[in-house]
C-alpha cells in the first residue's frame, strides 16, 4: 500500500481544514460482560501500532503529494457509565471530539459501563486514515496480534521530487488526452459543460441541523428471505428500506442514492486506506426490490462518478484546496448516502473473555450539519445479524427515525431490534 494519499484521502483531509463537511469514522462495539481497563490499555496500544498509527506529513517539495508516517501517539481510553436508553447520545458524543490526522492522535478509543450491564467501546477515527472497512479491519488485526505492515521507506527530498515528477507527468498526459476528446467527442464536451452549469442550476434542498441517529439489528436469515421473496438481493433491499425510510409521505420524485463501491484490489481487503469509488442510483415511490435490482446492477456496470470528460482526476492534488474544493464540493452528495459495509470479521467476536452482542459501524458528522444528503445508512452483517446504522438530517429525534426505521422494516416482514 504507498504511503501517499490518494485523491480520495485528499478529500477527506480537505474537510479537516475546512473545505466540505467535516467526516470521521465510527465503530461501536457492545459486549455482554465488563471488559478489563488492561484489556482496554492492551488494545489501544496495539492500535497505535497498526494501520490507525499513523499521520499526514505535507511535504515542502511543490507538486509532491502528502503522504502517511507512523505515529504511536494516542490519546487515553476514556471511560464512563452510560444508561443503554443513552447509548447513542453517548455515541454521538464521542464522534464530537476531535481528532487530527495531520498532528495526531486520528484516532480515539472510549468505553461505556452500560448501567444494565455490559460495556460499549466506540474507536473514532479521522475518514483520512480508514474507511468503515479498514476500521474494523485495524481492530481484527489488533485483537490477532497481525504485525503491522513495514512502512515504506522515505527518502527524504528525492522521493518527494520524484513523487511530484511522476504526478506531474499523469496530470499533464491526462489533460491533453482530455483536451483532445473534447476536440472530437460531442459526448466529452457536453458532459464538461453540464459540469460547468452545475453551479447555476436550481439547487436541491439542504438541510441544516444536529443529526439524528438510529441503529436497529435485524435476523441475517430473514432479511435474506424477504429479499429474495421480493426478487432482489440483501443490497438491493437495503437500498429499499432506506429510501422508504428518507422519503417525506407527501414525496413523489425519485430519490438519488450515492453507493460507495469497494474497489480494493484482491490482495488488499484488509487495507485501511480509503479505497472507494461512487456510484448513483434513483428509487421511485413505486419502485420494488427488483426495480432496485435491476437498477442498482446496471449503476455498477456504468462509469463511477469521476472528474468530467476525461480529465484526470489527479489534478485536484496539484491545486490550492480552496481550488480543489470549489471543483468538487462535496462530491458523491445525493439525497441518500448507502454503504454496505458487507460481512465483519469473525474476530471481533470476543474481547477480554466476553462474547459480542453487536457491533454497528457509521460515518458521523460531528456537529451542526448544512448538507444536501437527508439521510446515510450503513448496513453491516455479523453473527447471523444485519446491523442498520442511520444518521437523519431530516427527523427530529432517535426516537422518531428509529420508530420509522421499525415502521418499514415490518412492511417488509422484518422484526427489528433497536440499540
Amino acid at each position: 500500500m504507498s504511503a501517499r494519499l490518494s485523491v480520495v484521502d485528499e478529500m477527506f483531509l480537505r474537510t479537516h481544514r475546512g473545505w466540505g463537511t467535516p467526516i470521521v469514522m465510527q465503530g461501536l462495539w457492545r459486549t455482554d460482560g465488563r471488559i478489563d481497563e488492561e484489556v482496554l490499555e492492551s488494545l489501544r496500544v496495539l492500535l497505535s501500532r497498526g494501520p490507525l498509527g499513523r499521520r499526514v506529513i505535507r511535504s515542502r517539495v511543490p507538486g509532491a503529494r502528502p503522504r502517511f508516517a507512523p505515529s504511536s501517539g494516542a490519546f487515553p481510553v476514556e471511560y464512563a457509565t452510560v444508561p443503554a436508553a443513552a447509548l447513542l447520545e453517548w455515541a454521538d458524543e464521542q464522534a464530537a471530539l476531535p481528532v487530527d490526522p495531520e498532528r495526531g492522535p486520528g484516532w480515539r478509543l472510549a468505553c461505556g459501563r452500560l448501567d444494565g450491564g455490559g460495556t460499549v467501546l466506540s474507536l473514532v477515527c479521522s475518514h483520512v486514515l480508514a474507511d468503515a472497512r479498514g476500521l474494523t479491519a485495524a481492530i481484527a488485526d489488533a485483537l490477532q496480534g497481525t504485525p503491522p505492515s513495514a512502512a515504506p521507506r522515505h527518502r527524504g527530498p528525492i522521493d518527494d521530487v520524484w513523487d511530484a515528477a511522476l504526478l506531474t507527468r499523469r496530470v499533464t498526459e491526462g489533460t491533453v488526452r482530455a483536451v483532445a476528446g473534447l476536440l472530437i467527442d460531442s459526448d466529452r464536451r457536453t458532459e464538461l459543460r453540464d459540469f460547468v452549469r452545475a453551479d447555476s442550476t436550481v439547487r436541491p434542498e439542504v438541510f441544516h441541523r444536529r443529526a439524528a441517529s438510529a441503529v436497529v439489528d435485524v435476523d441475517a436469515g430473514a432479511w435474506e428471505v424477504a429479499a429474495e421473496e421480493s426478487g432482489g438481493t440483501a443490497n438491493s433491499l437495503f437500498l429499499s428500506v432506506v429510501a422508504e425510510i428518507a422519503r417525506r409521505d407527501d414525496e413523489s420524485a425519485p430519490l438519488t442514492i450515492s453507493v460507495p463501491m469497494d474497489v480494493r484490489g484482491g490482495g488488499d481487503s484488509t487495507a485501511a486506506a480509503n479505497s472507494v469509488a461512487m456510484v448513483e442510483v434513483a428509487v421511485a415511490p413505486d419502485d420494488t426490490v427488483a426495480d432496485v435490482r435491476a437498477s442498482s446492477r446496471a449503476a455498477f456496470t456504468s462509469t463511477p462518478m469521476t472528474s468530467p470528460a476525461g480529465f484526470p482526476e489527479e489534478m485536484l492534488q496539484l491545486i490550492p484546496d480552496r481550488l480543489a474544493h470549489a471543483l468538487t464540493g462535496n462530491p458523491g452528495e445525493r439525497d441518500v448516502l448507502c454503504s454496505n459495509i458487507g460481512p465483519l470479521p469473525d474476530a471481533l467476536g470476543v474481547l477480554g473473555g466476553h462474547h459480542t452482542t453487536g457491533i454497528a459501524t457509521r460515518a458521523v458528522h460531528p456537529g451542526i450539519v448544512s448538507s444536501r444528503t437527508r439521510m446515510s445508512a450503513y448496513l453491516s452483517k455479523f453473527d447471523g445479524r444485519y446491523t442498520l446504522a442511520l444518521e437523519s438530517l431530516d427527523v427530529p429525534s432517535h426516537t422518531a427515525l428509529r420508530e420509522r426505521a421499525e415502521n418499514v422494516l415490518t412492511r417488509h416482514e422484518l422484526r427489528a431490534r433497536g440499540w
